[in-house]
């Protein structure tokens, strides 16, 4: 396992101190957490950023901004037809969510 050392301002080290008593666990403990969290956090954070970017480029680009928007006008169109479907059904007595074949 990896070794840091680290300076808290006193009020930090005075609430985590708070914490390790009210938690019984350690300051290491509540730290490496403490940590750990922030570090997956950031990295999904990057993750979004990442991904935002991309479809901006790929929607500011006039060619793939196009085709996305078939696409979403595709996918409209299967949920509409799906949920007629599914009302058709609740309206004859079927239970459209009821499984109907054997696992």
């Amino acid at each position: 396992m990896s070794h840091i050392s680290i300076r808290f301002p006193e009020s930090i080290g005075k609430q985590l101190d708070e914490e390790a008593r009210f938690s019984d666990r350690s300051r290491s403990d509540l730290v490496r957490e403490a940590v750990g969290e922030y570090l997956t956090r950031r990295q999904k954070e990057r993750r979004i950023e990442a991904m935002s970017r991309a479809a901006r480029d790929l929607y500011s680009n006039a060619e793939t901004g196009a085709d996305a928007r078939r696409i979403q006008e595709d996918f409209d169109a299967v949920d509409t037809g799906q949920r007629a479907i599914e009302n058709e059904e609740r309206a004859a007595g079927i239970d459209p969510d009821e499984k109907w074949w054997d696992e």
